[in-house]
């Protein structure tokens, strides 16, 4: 659920160093057809991230112009033999947003809400501090990060998180959530100050995807939890999909270990609503959702639509990071997800009707660059069979 800590902008140095050489990738590959198909060249990038330090084990899932690929490798524990399988439960941590994101561009397609919409509406009570000189927080500001909301309610969570790989942090969290309920959430709502005009800058908040959940609630009614699984499952036949585990699914929650303790951790305590880092998927589950994503329905298009312009590369959607300027994806939309056990990415490139989910065991400070470097090799593996003469698909 931590915000990686690569800033946007090393990632686009990063991004165009690596898309100059995948050009280089594309134009041999226009030479000679690709040797293996490219369910093998998954796995290899699979068994190739694995070996990175610390890491244990690795899923991905990867939709490419319609064709679905599932890869496991690693071992879940250190010292027993066990690969995830497609039944492995996973904490997709901060991807969970993007979920949220999707109710909502729902509910404003419903005209249930507005995106212009002051936020303290759908709260009991009064807030006057949830404005900065008479502007107030506005739907559209939870969705793009600009609310001037923190990071996490309560605020020591955040001091906790601001030394993520220190081995005390995952039982730091459990104490200070251990307890910590909607009630405690709103308590700590009204004493929040905004230090500046919302809606300009950005200032990663998962608070503001818990409010959105609760509006969500409010609006339809409902708890967020069957929201979440009634859209889902009527949307993306994802019935799967879970924030709370009973006895018999915790069984098949992954293993995971944080930052270099060779321990296993504990998974993540739950939120107040869980809309923010609480979600538990398959993989199966989250080739769906990327089958979801690349359909481009109506309630996607809305999702994936700027509301903030930070720069001409970078913008945000609802909860979507929105990237432009990428000589070799093109446009695409991705998020990154962290828990203290687990991290993932996942990416929708529509340049290539591409979509990818990798998630691995283990969170640490290297973990989430780990995880780009193999999505930008299956992307220039992606253009290689793309140019002129690459092969077609195979599994």
């Amino acid at each position: 659920m931590h915000a990686t800590s690569m800033s946007v902008r090393n990632r686009r140095w990063l991004s165009c160093l690596l898309a100059s050489a995948a050009l280089l990738v594309a134009g041999c590959a226009s030479e000679k057809v690709p040797a293996k198909d490219l369910g093998a060249e998954i796995d290899d990038v699979a068994a190739t991230l694995v070996q990175q330090p610390l890491l244990h084990s690795t899923s991905i899932g990867v939709v490419y112009r319609g064709e679905e690929f599932i890869r496991h490798r690693g071992d879940m524990e250190t010292g027993k033999p066990g690969p995830p399988t497609d039944a492995t439960l996973y904490e997709i941590g901060s991807l969970s947003k993007t979920l949220a994101g999707t109710l909502m561009a729902n509910a404003i397609l419903e005209h249930k809400v507005r995106l212009d919409d002051d936020i303290r509406q759908y709260l009991q009570g009064d807030y006057p501090n949830l404005q900065y000189k008479g502007e107030p927080i506005r739907i559209r500001h939870l969705l793009s990060h600009t609310s001037g909301l923190p990071n996490m309610l309560p605020e020591r969570a955040n001091t906790v998180l601001a030394d993520f790989t220190d081995h005390r942090t995952p039982g730091e969290l459990n104490a200070i959530y251990a307890r910590y309920g909607k009630a405690d959430f709103f308590k700590d709502l009204h004493i929040v100050e905004i230090g500046r005009a919302p809606g300009k800058d950005y200032a990663y908040s998962s608070a503001g995807t818990e409010l959105t959940a609760h509006i969500l609630e409010t609006v339809y009614k409902r708890d967020y939890a069957s929201l979440l699984r009634g859209f889902l499952g009527d949307s993306a036949a994802m019935t799967g999909v879970r924030i709370q585990l009973g006895d018999a699914e915790a069984a098949r929650l992954a293993v995971g270990y944080h930052s270099d303790n060779p321990v296993p951790t504990t998974p993540m305590p739950p939120l107040p609503w869980g809309a923010s880092g609480n979600v538990k998927a398959t993989v199966p589950e989250m080739v769906k959702y990327l089958r979801f994503q690349l359909d481009n329905g109506p309630v996607v298009k809305e999702s994936h639509r700027p509301l903030v312009q930070f720069d001409s590369e970078f913008s945000i959607g609802y909860f979507w990071n929105i990237v432009a300027g990428d000589r070799l994806k093109g446009i695409y939309y991705a998020h990154h997800g962290g828990v203290p056990r687990s991290q993932c990415y996942i990416y929708i490139v529509p340049k290539y009707d591409l979509g990818i989910f990798v998630i691995t065991n283990q969170s640490g400070d290297q973990t989430a660059r780990a995880m780009e470097t193999a999505i930008d090799t299956l992307v220039e593996t992606i253009a290689a069979r793309e140019a002129p003469a690459g092969g077609g698909i195979s599994r």
